[in-house]
């Protein structure tokens, strides 16, 4: 892989930050915002204790940047509480999933950390109960195509994503992680059977520390598009870290429970990347232990190129002339994962052509 981005040697090394002068810090947050890590980078800067020593400027962007972040995070746990609201005569678990499970447990990859929608695992029993009460509160689903429709609830691992008709909120209800039609499928029953009850958040869960690392690798190594690809790998590294640090034998359970759950290859990438990336502290015999998920040579090496240009900072001073390929080729391959050949082709040519046609006639 190639030399690492500012931004990406910042996040390693964050008292680097220090010896930055203006020009540099210029380019670090641009690339920060492109990577929606903006307020990322002014906690971190913060923690470090490196405010003061920063030129005003960069102080003020980076208090706007955290300003912001704390108004997300308000949003974000009122909009929890309105759908506990909506969903408490289910009596279901709601075990909440990615950065709203983040937040609302308080875990390092909170600090910081943008998304656009709240994230809920349920049973797939329950699914029709949970989106005839979240309509009955206002959330609406936003694919009103016919083919859209199907392609949810026959094939993936989710209900069309819902939108609230007033406050524009989003949110997804899974009853898996990964779609029904993937190569390979983790059993939810296992995942909601190891989630954990949040204190005094009656109701709600969250996946459990191994489940939660192994469903944060799944969703970037599974994906097709990469532009938060830089954020969600700090995200596993902060949760590395973290659960490394206070969760007694995390280490040996980690790829235990990925080969439980067969979920050994995005487990090794993770790592792999987290390590040479990031500079994660991760136990060798956890290293070692994790092999089993590791590609042949050649396809690993092909993996390293694409990843490489990834798992960068979607900024013109991040990209080469590779990087339009490798995001085309990763695109291409996280649909492959998702789907058996045939339904790919179809899938493909309907978005690339009817869906795209239908649009355009609609802004006639």
């Amino acid at each position: 892989m190639s030399s690492l981005p500012l931004l990406t040697q910042m996040l390693r090394t964050p008292p680097s930050m220090a010896s930055l002068g203006a020009p540099e810090w210029e380019l670090l947050l641009r690339q920060a915002v492109a990577a929606d890590l903006g307020a990322t980078l002014a906690l971190l800067a913060e923690e470090h204790g490196l405010l003061d020593g920063l030129p005003p400027r960069v102080q003020r962007r980076l208090g706007w940047e955290r300003t912001a972040w704390e108004r997300h995070n308000q949003a974000v746990r009122f909009e929890l509480r309105q759908v506990r609201r909506a969903l408490q005569s289910t009596g279901l678990p709601l075990i909440l999933l990615k950065g709203t499970a983040y937040v609302a447990a308080g875990l390092p990859p909170a600090a910081g950390r943008l998304f656009s929608d709240v994230d809920l695992l349920v049973p797939k029993t329950a699914l029709d109960e949970v989106e005839s009460l979240l309509m009955q509160h206002g959330w609406v689903s936003t694919h009103h195509d016919a083919y859209d429709q199907r392609y949810y609830r026959e094939w993936m691992h989710e209900l069309p994503p819902m939108q609230h008709m007033r406050r524009a909120t989003a949110i997804d209800v899974h009853h898996a992680i990964l779609p029904e039609t993937a190569r390979v499928r983790p059993d939810p029953a296992l995942l909601r059977g190891a989630a954990r009850a949040l204190p005094g958040s009656d109701g709600l869960f969250v996946l459990a520390p191994c489940d939660m690392v192994l469903h944060s690798a799944t969703h970037l190594f599974s994906e097709g598009e990469y532009d938060h690809g830089l954020r969600d790998l700090f995200d596993l590294h902060r949760l590395l870290c973290h659960f490394g640090a206070h969760e007694p034998g995390f280490w040996a359970a980690l790829p235990l429970r990925a080969r439980e759950l067969e979920l050994t290859r995005p487990l090794f990438y993770a790592l792999r990347y987290c390590i040479a990336l990031l500079g994660t502290p991760v136990p060798a015999a956890t290293v070692a232990a994790a092999e089993g998920g590791r590609p042949p040579a050649g396809l690993l090496t092909l993996m390293d190129t694409l990843f490489g240009a990834a798992l960068r900072p979607t900024h013109p001073s991040c990209a080469d002339m590779l990087s339009p390929l490798a995001a085309g080729l990763l695109y291409i391959r996280g649909n492959w994962l998702r789907m058996p050949p045939l339904m790919l082709a179809r899938h493909l040519f309907h978005k690339a052509f009817l869906t795209a046609g239908n649009v355009k006639q609609n802004q006639v």
